[in-house]
């Protein structure tokens, strides 16, 4: 497989993506927010991490209620590592937080990239959180100062 200057592997098909909230803050017994993502190739749902990251998951939560991610295509797929999204623009430089341009990190050193189906934000740097994000493929270690959002529950349908 080649690249393309702007980093996107050749050849691979963008999938649209439209994501719909199944619910917004979790169970009236307090369980975890939950997102579904709906694609071309299936559904899943994960759980955000909302205790460890708030501002993240809020950023996440909102801009999907306001369909903010509807049809929008994963512009970055590497085969075994993630798919990348999340960005209006589909060239991999665009979208805005629900804040503004950019916010802050919400590391957390206990969360790991451990195996396929993490949802993290997608950044350029420190502090650079906008819309962008990615969902791993794989296990991930070198991602692990990613700002951590969720773990998938389900497993992919379709």
């Amino acid at each position: 497989m080649g690249w393309h200057p702007n980093g996107n592997p050749v050849g691979v098909a963008q999938t649209p993506v439209a994501l719909s909230l199944s619910t917004m803050w979790g169970s009236a017994g307090g369980g975890a927010p939950e997102v579904t993502l709906e694609t071309s190739i299936g559904s899943f749902t994960v759980e955000l991490y909302n205790k460890h990251a708030p501002r993240t998951c809020r950023n996440f939560l909102e801009l999907s209620r306001r369909g903010y991610y509807d049809n929008v295509k994963f512009h970055r797929i590497i085969k075994d590592f993630i798919v990348q999204g999340g960005d209006p623009t589909g060239t991999g430089t665009g979208g805005e937080s629900i804040y503004g341009s950019k916010f802050g990190d919400e590391i957390q050193e206990e969360l790991k990239h451990t195996g396929a189906g993490i949802l993290s934000m997608a950044n350029a740097g420190p502090n650079t959180n906008g819309s962008q994000f990615f969902i791993t493929l794989a296990p991930a270690q070198s991602l692990d100062v990613s700002p951590f959002i969720s773990e998938k529950q389900d497993n992919c349908e379709g």
